[in-house]
């Protein structure tokens, strides 16, 4: 939380006295006790996350491989390819099993 100076503009800096905390203007001779305890939070609002693979209907027509899958060794398995990055970076290829 920024505080500024009601009397030129400028943003107040945080001093710790002896006796009591305060914000002063470094260009004035404004100065603002604190008198009570002064905190703000601010959450940012998330995103919505796109489904980057297209949902279940994307693997609707994809084509299968003779590969076996890489966990539970069935024979064959779908895979699709989908542009992740810039166009200069390689197609990113996604298996998924037939079993």
């Amino acid at each position: 939380m920024l505080l500024f100076c009601p009397a030129c503009g400028n943003v107040l800096v945080a001093e710790e006295g002896a006796r009591c905390h305060r914000f002063a203007c470094t260009t004035c001779p404004y100065v603002r006790n604190v008198t009570r305890k002064v905190s703000s939070r601010k959450y940012p609002k998330l995103k919505e996350v796109d489904d980057v693979l297209g949902g279940a209907a994307a693997w609707e027509n994809v084509d299968s491989t003779a590969e076996p899958c890489p966990k539970c060794e069935h024979p064959r398995a779908y895979f699709m390819q989908i542009q992740t990055r810039s166009a200069d970076e390689p197609m990113t290829t996604f298996y998924k099993c037939c079993n």
